[in-house]
């Protein structure tokens, strides 16, 4: 089965402006399509040992260094402290999706966004349907009590729960702000914190 990797990354884009370059990567190098504003061959081969050994400290692609926020087998959440924007990459066993996305834009809603497009790669069927949309009449998991969850949302809250107990995870990434000083995050961090109290009473 071919895959429209151009197809797939348009729409990646489209549903998140913030994400300005995409390369898709398959063994350990080989770059099966890159978006025309990026080339990051010459890099590719470090930063996918970086990652690999989710120990480093930091990645750089063309020539700019970013420091990295998280580091799992399946996750890399790396920012420029001079505000050059980030980078954000999600793989499989088939794939690894690397973006640079914009100074400003949310990190975690643009991984989130690269690993769905990720599952989309997969040769294996899929896990879910990409059409569907939270709260549809798509085929649901039961659980006790004969109320259903739907896969797709208990998949993204699996996804948010193993961040959370990364140690590169959610503490790094409030530990790197803290660091920074950044009001604007903290801020907004504070806010999801006391909606979280709210819902969980």
């Amino acid at each position: 089965m071919s895959i429209d990797y151009e197809g797939i990354v348009s729409e990646l884009m489209q549903r998140d402006p913030s994400i300005i370059a995409v390369a898709v990567i398959t063994g350990a190098r080989d770059i099966v399509y890159s978006t025309d504003n990026w080339d990051i061959s010459s890099d590719i081969s470090k930063v996918s040992s970086a990652w690999s050994s989710m120990n480093a400290q930091f990645v750089i692609i063309s020539g700019v260094k970013y420091s990295m926020l998280q580091c799992t087998i399946e996750r890399m959440v790396c920012t420029n402290i001079k505000g050059q924007g980030h980078i954000v990459g999600a793989k499989d066993d088939e794939h690894k999706v690397i973006v640079y996305v914009e100074p400003e834009a949310d990190i975690n809603g643009a991984y989130m966004d690269t690993a769905r497009t990720l599952s989309r790669l997969c040769s294996k069927t899929p896990y879910l349907d990409e059409n569907a949309q939270l709260g549809t009449s798509q085929p649901v998991a039961p659980v006790s009590g004969g109320v259903t969850i739907d896969p797709q949302l208990k998949s993204e809250i699996t996804a948010f729960l193993d961040w959370i107990k990364a140690e590169d995870g959610l503490s790094g990434y409030l530990s790197y702000y803290l660091q920074q000083n950044n009001a604007n995050i903290m801020s907004e961090l504070a806010k999801i914190y006391s909606d979280l109290r709210n819902i969980c009473q």
